[in-house]
């Protein structure tokens, strides 16, 4: 017999916005919707929970986080890679501005 097939897991790309502790980050998935009635599309933000268990990442950083178990009261999602580092390590936080912007690049 065969090990069965693991199912696949959702994938999102965001950047870190807060390390809010030791191997945790959040992260902000930004994604555009449509107006119901008016079709204009909107900004909209995702803000998760994520795992960083290397504690590589740092604020500004663009990474890919995939689904996981339940690791605490709000994780859900973990690290896979940086795919970008951010170009300043004194950022406060990524601002709305940051996010508008990296949609429409």
């Amino acid at each position: 017999m065969s090990t069965p097939a693991r199912n696949s897991r959702k994938t999102l790309i965001g950047f870190v916005s807060s390390r809010s502790g030791d191997k945790s980050v959040k992260v902000t998935v930004p994604f555009k919707v449509p107006h119901p009635r008016y079709q204009k599309v909107i900004n909209r933000k995702t803000v998760v929970h994520a795992h960083d268990e290397q504690n590589a990442s740092k604020v500004g950083d663009k990474v890919e986080i995939m689904e996981t178990r339940p690791i605490s009261r709000l994780k859900r999602w973990r690290i896979i890679k940086i795919i970008e580092v951010a170009l300043t390590a004194d950022v406060a936080a990524v601002s709305e501005q940051d996010v508008v912007a990296s949609i429409k690049a």
